[in-house]
């Protein structure tokens, strides 16, 4: 009964989660399309190149929101662990994306910085102060949704940026209005593109750690090995091996030797027990034996019976 309630509570929270997420998509749609309007009528690339990140953003959400949907698709066929690792895939495309519009707004910025255009200023500045209240109301809805997921977290961390891009822009303008200095637009913009490399590179890594099977941050093995081997009738651990499945689901394999002496199973509990209170490890295969001593068993072949006249 109190794995049911879990598994409803669980449930609950994710749909919680689609929630929260569908609504701050509508929030940065909105606001994209108000973005790019105007970044084109006051000619700001500053506005235009937050406008590509508010579009990977705007990416990020829907991804995230389709990967929890098929995340809650049973595991079968092929698919053991169900299709829990689309929110990786969606983190690193995400990323990807984002390491792609960075280097065309440094080449953009750089071509501006040689010969600015004019800026409407105060234009510019009423769309980033529109943008940073409706990214502060964003951040605030996500913040409030599952960030154990890659994806929900990658969405996460690119509205809050996005929220810095903003209020950077808005600086922007205000330096422009006050100075008539144009080349502030694509300063900012250049900035702007470093904090979208940054959380691009963030998100390709970590997905990255994922597909090469890397056991999770924070975790080492060789501690784990050593912990395994330190236990009470223990005699050798070897083909050890941690990974991550999603950042919320890692998994752990091992081959346990222990003394002739020794219950295997009691031995193997008590390992589980180690590896869920001190590394938080709770999917684990342990394959627990006893050990040989390095004797082999000899087979002495049968006796042949006399033969009958």
């Amino acid at each position: 009964m109190a794995h049911g309630h879990a598994g409803h509570a669980h449930a609950h929270v994710r749909q919680a989660g689609e929630r929260r997420l569908a609504l701050a998509l509508g929030l940065i749609l909105a606001l994209l399309c108000a973005e790019v309007a105007v970044g084109v009528i006051a000619r700001s690339l500053a506005l235009l190149s937050d406008a590509g990140h508010m579009l990977t953003d705007a990416a990020a959400l829907a991804l995230s929101l389709l990967a929890l949907r098929l995340a809650r698709r049973p595991a079968r066929g092929a698919l053991t662990f169900g299709l829990r690792r689309v929110e990786v895939i969606s983190a690193q495309a995400n990323g990807v994306t984002l390491l792609v519009l960075a280097a065309f707004v440094v080449y953009e910025a750089i071509a501006r910085l040689a010969n600015p255009p004019h800026v409407e200023a105060w234009a510019v500045l009423a769309v980033a102060l529109a943008g940073a209240a409706v990214n502060v109301l964003a951040v605030s809805v996500v913040s409030g949704a599952d960030r154990s997921n890659l994806g929900v977290e990658g969405s996460f961390q690119h509205l809050l940026t996005d929220l810095y891009g903003f209020l950077g822009t808005a600086i922007a303008a205000v330096v422009i209005l006050a100075t008539g200095f144009a080349r502030a637009d694509a300063i900012v913009s250049l900035l702007i593109a470093t904090l979208m490399a940054r959380s691009g590179l963030g998100l390709v890594m970590a997905s990255g750690r994922i597909f090469l099977e890397a056991a999770p941050e924070g975790l080492d093995p060789d501690e784990i090995g050593s912990a395994l081997a330190a236990q009470r009738g223990v005699v050798e651990v070897h083909d050890l091996h941690v990974w991550e499945v999603t950042p919320a689901l890692a998994a752990l394999s091992a081959h346990v030797l222990v003394r002739a002496d020794c219950d295997c199973h009691l031995a193997r509990r008590a390992m589980e027990q180690l590896l869920r209170e001190r590394f938080g490890l709770h999917h684990t295969t342990l394959q627990v034996d006893h050990d040989a001593g390095g004797e082999l068993l000899e087979i002495q072949p049968r006796a042949e019976s006399p033969a009958q006249p």
